[in-house]
């Protein structure tokens, strides 16, 4: 059984309403954006600050600031170690599925795991999104699906040197404009199931 459930995925892609089914389904703890607040809790880094920085890489990083100075290390350099020892600290737990937050690659040594990426066509992203966010033009939809995706890619090559969505960082992916989001889910809790 597959104790630590971590999900990546495309914005628009459902995977937060994905791992929130299979959370439900397998009475398993879910965490997502609440990982920031606790991690700027732990670290005292004022919350709204972190919102800020959520999955974004510094600007000015190795220009001026040094790696042997962690206290004048950007706040996002600070904001992902605190994420980090968050989301150790709930996989050495079990029972959870995390999303996002570049979790695979944190606890790719962790035994007992499943890493999923959620993906779908541009098109069915925007249509759900188009539900979402209510009186939002097409364009404005299309604008921050390519702007969100493009922030995660930057984000998870520059703290993790690996490549987002690329299948050989995940165990499986699946394709929510193809299966639906309950089939997507009902697939991880069977592949969780299997020792």
């Amino acid at each position: 059984m597959k104790k630590i459930i971590t999900i990546s995925r495309e914005f628009g892609a459902g995977g937060g309403t994905v791992g929130r089914m299979v959370a439900e389904k397998l009475h398993y703890e879910y965490y997502d954006k609440k990982l920031i607040v606790e991690a700027a809790s732990h670290s005292n880094i004022d919350a709204d600050q972190v919102m800020r920085y959520d999955e974004k890489v510094p600007y000015n990083f190795g220009f001026t600031q040094s790696l042997f100075e962690f206290y004048n290390r950007p706040l996002s350099e600070k904001l992902f170690q605190a994420q980090t020892d968050v989301i150790r600290r709930i996989a050495e737990k079990g029972n959870c599925v995390i999303i996002g937050r570049n979790a695979n690659s944190i606890l790719r040594e962790f035994d007992s795991t499943l890493h999923v990426f959620i993906h779908a066509p541009v098109y069915y992203r925007m249509l759900h999104m188009k539900e979402l966010m209510q009186g939002a033009s097409e364009e404005k939809i299309m604008e921050e699906l390519q702007s969100v995706d493009r922030t995660r890619k930057k984000y998870c090559t520059y703290y993790t040197d690996t490549v987002f969505g690329m299948s050989e960082f995940y165990d499986v992916c699946l394709n929510t404009g193809k299966f639906g989001m309950e089939r997507c889910a009902d697939m991880i809790c069977e592949l969780a199931g299997d020792s």
